[in-house]
Parts: structure tokens; sequence; C-alpha cells
């Protein structure tokens, strides 16, 4: 390892971001996903903060979109949280990848499903709850910030963005954890690029300056970044 490894974001390519991956390795993929985002409590910042906009909102009805939805799971936890608290929802995932679509419908993935370049998206589209989990890290700086800003046009209520710290730890972690429950390949390999491409601290305070946003930028275990923005009803 490099004096500077984990010192700035690195530029190495996701094997799933590459688009002549095959549907059933993507679908494999997606499946061990939901297991690493299962033990390490990956979508614990996104309900919290769901729970946080509905005390504040008081709202009965939610639209949510969650963008870079994968294969749904985010999707599946959402509607449950929903059922659980009594709220109806609308739900929507946005994924570039067809067989992203075809792995949600096959999982029973509540909601529409919309496959297409999230910058493509209608400027008049526009959603009570916008949130984003592991997604953001597969973006160039400069993509990331013209999305915060994306983010701000196309939220009603607020909108979050939930991703990895970018650390030693995680990344040990992660290198030795899917090689020990003997992960998909894919997973194995984008597992610790992931934590290279992903973000600190000061990573995030750059990034939001240079968007002209000022969301919360909080910690949660273990180690992920969630970026957080309340907006006028």
């Amino acid at each position: 390892m490099s004096a500077g490894w984990l010192q700035a974001r690195s530029t190495q390519a996701e094997w799933m971001d590459d688009p002549a991956q095959g549907e059933a390795a993507f679908r494999s993929a997606l499946r061990d996903l939901e297991l690493l985002n299962r033990i390490t409590f990956g979508y614990r910042p996104t309900l919290r903060w769901l729970d946080r906009l509905v005390a504040r909102t008081g709202v009965t009805r939610l639209s949510v979109l969650d963008v870079g939805a994968g294969g749904g799971d985010m999707l599946r936890r959402v509607a449950r949280w929903g059922a659980a608290r009594g709220i109806t929802l609308e739900l929507t995932g946005l994924d570039r990848s067809p067989a992203a679509a075809i792995a949600a419908r096959d999982a029973d993935t509540p909601g529409t499903w919309l496959t297409a370049d999230l910058f493509d998206l209608s400027a008049e589209a526009r959603f009570d709850a916008v949130v984003s989990s592991l997604f953001v890290h597969h973006l160039t700086d400069d993509d990331l910030v013209r999305f915060l800003r994306w983010m701000d046009r196309h939220a009603r209520c607020g909108w979050l963005i939930s991703d990895i710290h970018r650390h030693a730890i995680p990344w040990c972690a992660l290198w030795a954890g899917t090689r020990l429950l003997r992960l998909d390949p894919m997973v194995v390999h984008d597992s610790t690029v992931s934590v290279a491409r992903a973000f600190t601290q000061a990573n995030w305070q750059q990034l939001v300056d240079d968007a002209g946003v000022a969301p919360r930028i909080t910690w949660h275990f273990p180690f992920r970044w969630a970026v957080s923005q309340e907006l006028p009803p």
C-alpha cells in the first residue's frame, strides 16, 4: 500500500459500473450487497431520518424517491417502515441499470421504477423525500456537486444521502469480511474500492460548499456519513 493510501478519493472503477457485466453477475452481486447492508446497519440512517421527517412535518402520506436504488432493497425496507407506522407511501426507485429494474421486480419491490440517468429526470418531477444510500461514491466530485443541487430541486420536504466514511477500519473489515463470507467476486472487489472512493468529513464540507447548499453532516455507526437537508413546506 502506498503512503497516500486512502488520503484522497480513489478514481478506481468498480466492476458494478461496467455496462459489460452480464445480468446474472449483476443480480448475484445485488443479493450479496443486500446481505452486507443488513449486517452493517446500512438501512438505519435512512429510516431514522424518515422518522424525523414525519415527526417534523406530521404527514401521514409520503412520496419517496430512492436514487441509485439497485435491486430495491432500501425501498422494501422503507415499505416495511411505513406499514409499521401507518404512513401511506408512494415509492419510486431510480437506477440507470436495466438489470436493477428486473431484480427489483423479481423481489416484489413495491412502487414505480424508473430506468434512466438521474440527470435526465424531468425538472418538474418532485417528491416529498429524496434518499440515496451507498450510491454517491460512484460519482465524480463534479457530478456529486451537481447532484446535491439536484436533490434540493426535486425534494419538497427534505433529502438524505448516506454513504461510507473513507477510513482504514471499514476498508480492512470489508476486505476480510467479504472473503470470509465467500461473497460474490464483484462484491469482494467493489467493497474496498467503494471505501477508497468514499468520503471524509472534510470532503463533504468542501462538496456542500461548492454546491452552495447547507445540509447537516452527521456520522453514523459503523463508519457512515449522512448528509441531510430539511426544506420548508
